[in-house]
């Protein structure tokens, strides 16, 4: 009841989403497995180091997790690069730079993609400052009306939750309500 499959080879076509239709669903059914619990090692991760990330930033600032982010990621790798050459200095062996395959990647950005993210961000910037113009500039009365009210009540939300509160029970919900459901 009101479970999405995809569409992963089987019947159907490869990358058709049922709920979708024919369009591709790789990232929403993507989100679908993560929220469902359908591989429990990749959804305990996500759900771990975000909800650490969220909690993290109810406790310190931005600044200090980014940072603190930062010191753990170059901790591994460092202390990885370490390892890995004191076993080749120990074994003799001439196996190079443990990150060489990830360092010989090209990520450059090419013109044309950059400009088709931009394009896409600006339909995006645009029908979001039509919305805002349209609503705070009253061309209907009733949905500038109803933006009234809701920003009203969120006053009351927000006297009693701060941001990172709500984003925190909302992570809780969406990863336990579907699962229970």
């Amino acid at each position: 009841r009101g479970r999405v499959l995809c569409a992963r080879g089987g019947s159907g076509s490869p990358g058709a989403c049922p709920a979708l239709g024919t369009k591709s669903c790789s990232s929403s059914c993507a989100g679908h497995d993560l929220i469902f619990w359908r591989d429990v090692k990749k959804t305990g991760f996500v759900f771990g180091t975000t909800l650490i990330v969220l909690l993290s930033l109810a406790a310190f600032s931005v600044i200090s997790v980014v940072s603190y982010l930062i010191l753990a990621l170059l901790s591994v790798t460092i202390s990885f690069r370490v390892y890995k050459s004191v076993i080749q200095a120990v074994q003799k062996s001439e196996e190079g730079h443990p990150f060489k395959a990830y360092l010989d990647v090209d990520i450059t950005l090419s013109s044309e993609a950059f400009h088709n993210y931009v394009n896409a961000a600006m339909v995006h910037i645009n029908r979001a400052l039509k919305l805002i113009i349209r609503l705070f500039l009253v061309e209907d009365l009733v949905d500038s009306l109803k933006l009234a009210v809701f920003m009203w009540l969120m006053t009351y939300v927000g006297a009693v939750f701060n941001g990172i509160t709500l984003l925190i029970l909302a992570e809780l919900l969406v990863f336990s309500v579907p699962i229970v459901y």
